[in-house]
């Protein structure tokens, strides 16, 4: 074992490097490794500081994929990891007999912080975990069966969530999925007007849709979905679990659009990078209809321990004492206009720019040309991905907290990248 502030010798690196990836090919999931490969990402984590990580031959990465919106606050923070470390050291875990001081606080500084009248937080350990939540606190509030959701969705891996979620490759092996769902086109007005009706539970949408490619909807059309569903008796669901917490550079996205849900489902970013940790908040009337006859209708074993509530606390505390939600809006305006100025210079490659706060996408024209540009760019010293729903679109969701010079660097390595990338393109078609 080596303690994880040291690097280990080349020889060792290499020897512990090939010892992972054989473990991976026979314990873990071959397939992906074989794609990590293919990526340049074949190389083992060790440290992360900020909105860096570093490799165990130490070679550091500036992080904009950021665990897909975990790593907020960055990696490792030191005032999180300490208010972890102590926790740790008195009661990390919940006995589930007595009352729990970090989950009751969390509770009331997210109902100080959320928009409307939600009041109350039902705290699990992962995103999906708490759309599943969401879905039956809807169905328990409304006592209606049916949903709508949107193409591109992605809520999660989990049953309910995969059902509300809106691409059939991740769905069709694992179908009969949930009945009762039915998907609209994203920022469509008359699709949703005429999906909703008195049969539906919930709408279920993302304010920004991230693994479908960072794609913000039409002005108004958050707005549009509360009244469509005030309208039919329908409760409105905004899953923020990427675009929740300072990500858009507003401590939630539907702060934009000044739009209360009746459900908000946070997680990610919440725990700080340092904890798991889900969170499905509701109104005092979706709360009185869920567990008003009986309170135990919904419970989480590991769910509101002490150590990922501490880990939440101090990560809002972090939000709002450094700024980070006007940071992330002023860093996302600096990043978009220099990966923009990148695209207008390869418009055969790039087709499109687009994001708010630091959650941005880069449209590239063909998929695989795209792979090859996150190859080339982690070989300059950042990690991006492309996302799940969308295999065209680049992904940039680095920490709030990176710096200046980091964001310039990130521009001028994806510069770089894209050029390298046309240099092997306009070879191979010679």
């Amino acid at each position: 074992m080596h303690d994880p502030n040291d690097f280990p010798t080349p020889d060792d690196a290499d020897r512990i490097t090939q010892e992972t990836i054989e473990k991976y090919a026979r314990y873990v999931n071959p397939a992906a490794l074989n794609l990590l490969k293919l990526g340049g990402f074949d190389k083992v984590e060790w440290r992360g500081n900020g909105a860096t990580i570093t490799d165990l031959h130490g070679k550091s990465y500036i992080d904009c994929l950021g665990g897909y919106g975990v790593f907020a606050l960055g990696h490792a923070h030191p005032e999180i990891v300490a208010a972890v470390q102590a926790q740790a050291a008195t009661l990390p875990l919940s006995s589930k007999t007595f009352l729990n001081k970090p989950l009751a606080d969390l509770c009331e500084r997210l109902a100080q912080l959320a928009p409307g009248d939600l009041q109350y937080t039902f705290v699990s350990n992962s995103g999906t975990e708490a759309i599943e939540a969401a879905l039956k606190f809807a169905r328990a509030a409304t006592k209606r069966t049916n949903f709508v959701a949107a193409h591109g969705a992605y809520h999660g891996k989990t049953f309910g969530a995969l059902s509300a979620s809106g691409r059939d490759v991740y769905k069709t092996p694992f179908a009969p999925l949930v009945p009762g769902f039915s998907h609209v086109p994203f920022g469509d007005f008359d699709a949703l007007t005429g999906a909703v009706d008195a049969n539906t539970a919930a709408v279920i949408l993302e304010p920004v849709q991230g693994e479908s490619g960072i794609r913000i909807p039409p002005r108004g059309y958050i707005s549009h979905a509360r009244e469509v569903c005030d309208k039919h008796g329908a409760l409105l669901i905004l899953d923020e679990v990427q675009t929740g917490i300072g990500r858009t550079g507003k401590m939630f996205a539907c702060d934009y659009c000044k739009v209360a849900p009746d459900i908000l489902v946070l997680a990610k970013a919440l725990g700080g990078g340092v904890m798991p940790i889900g969170a499905t908040m509701g109104t005092p009337a979706v709360w009185e209809a869920m567990f008003k006859n009986n309170p135990f209708l919904h419970t989480s074993t590991f769910g509101g321990s002490e150590l990922a509530c501490v880990a939440a606390l101090e990560t809002l505390k972090i939000v709002e004492r450094d700024n980070l939600c006007a940071e992330s809006e002023r860093k996302g305006a600096t990043l978009l206009a220099g990966l923009r100025d990148v695209q207008e210079r390869y418009p055969d490659l790039l087709t499109d720019t687009r994001g708010v706060g630091l959650m941005i996408g880069v449209e590239f024209a063909d998929a695989d040309v795209g792979k090859l540009a996150i190859g080339a760019l982690v070989k300059h010293g950042v990690v991006a991905a492309y996302t799940l729903n969308n295999a065209k679109i680049m992904r940039f969701e680095p920490p709030l907290v990176i710096t200046d010079a980091q964001v310039q660097t990130v521009i001028a390595a994806f510069d770089a990248a894209v050029c390298e990338t046309a240099e092997l393109l306009a070879e191979l078609l010679a």
